[in-house]
């Protein structure tokens, strides 16, 4: 009998001209103007942000350096984003591993309910956050701060456990509980090793989300100033336009570690134990 023709496998080819000028237009409208923030934190011109930039200076970023308020806000960031990612951490974790292992009435909705912080606008959720600590009389503080950052984390978190729970074979758990584990042991011997990467990386994004959010802040703070608010307050002020940009700066620095180690926790996954089988 004649061989069946292979069809020839397309998805290793080369991507033609127009894929990639498309892809390339992509990454500089993505990146482009963070280029521009870097040039403008060593500009010499305080008040504008003139093309080119009549002159270099690290002038900026000695005096940014040497602001108490600046260190201030960025340790509070780090204070509050830090707790935000444990409680995110923790709920997240709980919150998938229970939305996988068990079936109820309202799942679906329960779901959309975890869902919903993330999926609404900012604007919302801070409104909705403020209005919530008025009536229940609690004052704006560094806890209410924290509980706003922890309400969107969550989700984060959630989202990368649940994707990989559904990706490992629940004949893990069942011969685990066959064997004579009860529901403790199979989460911290089974089903928590499985997980721990996407944890961490849930936990990282988590992070650097929470380190640079305002709008949530804005609705949650009271009297306490975060890198992102103060960073916004500086805006408006005259002759501070470059100290801004080098605060920008730090929060890069800062924030491209989380979301580099959480690609890099999560880019060899695929084959995650018991999938498949």
């Amino acid at each position: 009998m004649p061989s069946k023709a292979i069809a020839p496998d397309r998805s290793k080819g080369e991507a033609g001209w127009g894929l990639k000028a498309a892809a390339w237009f992509g990454v500089l409208f993505l990146n482009l103007p963070i280029l521009f923030i870097v040039l403008y934190g060593f500009t010499t011109d305080d008040a504008s942000y003139s093309f080119p930039p009549p002159g270099l200076t690290t002038e900026w970023f000695e005096v940014t350096w040497n602001r108490a308020d600046f260190w201030a806000a960025l340790w509070l960031s780090v204070q509050v984003a830090f707790v935000a990612m444990l409680i995110a951490i923790v709920l997240g974790t709980c919150a998938a591993a229970a939305m996988y292992r068990f079936s109820f009435f309202g799942k679906e909705s329960v779901t959309l309910l975890i869902l919903l912080p993330i999926a609404l606008p900012g604007i919302v959720t801070g409104i909705s956050l403020r209005s919530a600590f008025a009536l229940g009389e609690i004052p704006f503080s560094y806890l209410t701060i924290v509980l706003g950052h922890a309400t969107f984390c969550i989700v984060v978190v959630y989202n990368n456990a649940i994707a990989r729970l559904r990706r490992s074979s629940p004949a893990l758990v069942e011969a685990s509980m066959d064997l004579g584990a009860n529901s403790f042991q199979t989460f911290r011997h089974v089903i928590l090793p499985n997980l721990a990467t996407a944890i961490l990386a849930g936990g990282m994004l988590a992070f650097a989300l929470s380190f640079d959010e305002i709008i949530v802040t804005t609705f949650t703070a009271g009297q306490q100033e975060t890198l992102p608010i103060w960073m916004f307050g500086e805006l408006a002020r005259p002759r501070q336009r470059p100290v801004t940009n080098v605060a920008a700066i730090f929060v890069m620095i800062i924030t491209f570690g989380p979301i580099l180690m959480a690609y890099y926790l999560t880019r060899d996954t695929d084959d995650v134990a018991g999938s498949g089988k």
